[in-house]
């Protein structure tokens, strides 16, 4: 899989760390916080992720990509992402 980084361009995936959803939310309570670790979505199609460029610029990025056939839309920096 290639994944288009702001900066160094098209990268292998093995340059990049996974972290996840992109659009949860962190609580700001206890409340919903076991639904926040615990509880995750699993859905079908396209869905933003963070990604860490670890071997390459080290900048954190939000990758939109599709679950179901892992076909990557874009990307972009983390740092403009709504949280």
């Amino acid at each position: 899989m290639r994944i288009p980084c702001p900066f160094c361009g098209d990268r292998d995936a093995q340059e990049f760390v996974y972290r996840g959803d992109a659009s949860l939310t962190r609580p700001t309570g206890e409340d919903g916080f076991y639904d926040y670790v615990y509880l995750r979505e699993n859905p079908a199609g396209p869905i933003d992720e963070h990604w860490y460029h670890a071997q390459g610029c080290r900048t954190w990025i939000v990758v939109t990509r599709d679950t179901r056939t892992h076909a990557i839309a874009g990307a972009r920096l983390a740092q403009g992402a709504a949280r």
